[in-house]
């Protein structure tokens, strides 16, 4: 198992980030990926242990799991994605949290 690559970004940004990932990963990320997605991530709660959502990512090229949370009290997503196995990939997964935080 790889390590994870960790961060937050905006709620906002969260869809967009996700199909992007998809695509690095090589998996056709769909509208009902993103409706159990959403629906999952509505109650969690990114200061508890048991309070998050864990969603797979099966592609052609990398086998990814989105693990996300809610920041309490804020607009903010906790992310961390395990399987990125390439540096490539890690750097691209990076680049993504970072970019997503910012706008």
């Amino acid at each position: 198992m790889t390590e994870s690559i960790a961060g937050w970004i905006w709620g906002r940004n969260l869809r967009a980030f996700l199909e992007l990932l998809s695509r690095y990963a090589g998996y056709a990320f769909d509208e009902t990926d993103w409706k159990a997605i959403e629906a999952g991530v509505q109650h969690t709660n990114d200061e508890a242990p048991n309070g998050w959502y864990s969603y797979p990512l099966v592609g052609t090229s990398a086998t990814l799991e989105v693990v996300l949370a809610q920041a309490v009290g804020g607009e903010e997503v906790s992310v961390s994605v395990i399987g990125a196995g390439t540096p490539e990939l890690q750097f691209r997964t990076d680049t993504l949290l970072a970019a997503f935080a910012s706008v």
